[in-house]
């Protein structure tokens, strides 16, 4: 050991330990060699090693403590922002609960409002069908008086008829002979103050157009009234008659409880029958704007089909036909619409009612 260490060797004999040697060195040194004082190097380096030892384990302790800690504020820190996370998370879960509350009372309340609002039309509803039963029952039992009081005129007229018949028959028979002698004490006056047999009369004198003459249509049935049932009978007579049918009034007149297509395939199927028996011309007039779409019609034999343009109504359409026949062609217009036969008159047309065609067509 001397001589392998002899500077230790040297300096434990001399009662100095180097400051960089190793404590566990230098107690087995001392040990093997055992210089003055050696127990106290041997104590000396087992104390510096139990304070090695247990700074050692301080330290180690300290840096785990230091790593909990650390390990401590990350978790803390995770804590608290998970924390913030979920705060934030309630905040706007409680706002949307608060928002799904408010739309839930509104849906209630516009709910109950509407409701109410059903109640109130299923009432007023229920009150219209009890007035309106009223009002048909009214007026059916206004309907039945008047046809019974319609049924006593015209037996009560017949009974008149009969009775003044059969009190002409004298009468006829006196008024003859008093005629008679009336016109024989003329024709004596005449011959004994020697008077022509013809004589111009003052109507003679006016300057006027003679009937002959006359430049319009001459329609038969000018005395009858367009809802007269013998009108539309006399112009259906006539050679080259151009009938003009004004279509929606005279089906809502007759069937407008019917859909708008029903309405045109039975006006238009009766039409085409009535063309084929009296060979007239027809034409039956619809408005365009009836009209939600396109429609395909199958238009009778002997029948023209004609549908308004947009902006243009089905009365002006009327008018462009009538306007469109030559002067002297006997033209008829069907339509109850007041100035749809104030203008067919204004134009030389003859109108009748809508109730007439519905009469004929229905006789077949």
């Amino acid at each position: 050991m001397r001589e392998a260490n002899p500077e230790l060797a040297a300096a434990l004999a001399a009662g100095t330990v180097p400051s960089a040697a190793d404590p566990v060195h230098v107690a087995a040194v001392a040990y093997l060699l055992r210089p003055a004082g050696w127990t106290g190097r041997v104590e000396a380096a087992r104390a510096e090693l139990e304070r090695s030892a247990s700074a050692a384990e301080e330290e180690a302790a300290a840096r785990e403590l230091a790593a909990l800690r650390e390990q401590i504020e990350a978790a803390r820190s995770a804590r608290a922002d998970e924390i913030d996370k979920l705060r934030s998370e309630l905040r706007d879960a409680r706002t949307e609960t608060a928002e799904l509350r408010r739309r839930l009372h509104d849906a209630r309340t516009k709910a109950k409002a509407a409701q109410e609002q059903v109640d109130a039309l299923a009432e007023e509803a229920a009150q219209e069908r009890t007035i309106a039963a009223a009002a048909t029952s009214a007026a059916e039992k206004e309907l039945r008086k008047l046809r019974d009081r319609l049924s006593q005129a015209e037996t009560a007229a017949e009974i008149a008829r009969r009775a003044t018949r059969e009190g002409r028959n004298v009468e006829d028979v006196r008024l003859r002979l008093l005629l008679d002698a009336l016109v024989d004490a003329a024709q004596g006056v005449r011959r004994e103050l020697a008077l022509p047999s013809t004589i111009a009369r003052p109507a003679d004198a006016i300057g006027a157009i003679e009937p002959q003459k006359l430049a319009h249509r001459a329609l038969p049935g000018r005395a009858l009234s367009d809802d007269d049932p013998q009108l539309l009978e006399q112009l259906l007579t006539l050679p080259q008659v151009h009938l003009i049918v004004d279509g929606y009034n005279v089906t809502k007149t007759g069937y407008g409880e019917l859909p708008l297509a029903d309405q045109r395939t039975r006006l238009l199927s009766g039409l085409g029958g009535l063309a084929a028996q009296t060979r007239a011309e027809v034409t039956c007039v619809f408005d365009g704007a009836e009209l939600d779409a396109p429609v395909a019609i199958s238009a009778p034999r002997g029948v023209r089909v004609l549908f308004s343009r947009p902006g243009q109504t089905a009365d002006e359409l009327i008018g462009q036909l009538v306007r469109a026949e030559p002067e002297g062609r006997a033209v008829v217009v069907v339509s109850s619409d007041r100035e749809v036969a104030d203008a067919a008159r204004r134009a030389d047309a003859r109108p009748a009612s809508s109730s007439l065609l519905l009469r004929r067509l229905r006789r077949g």
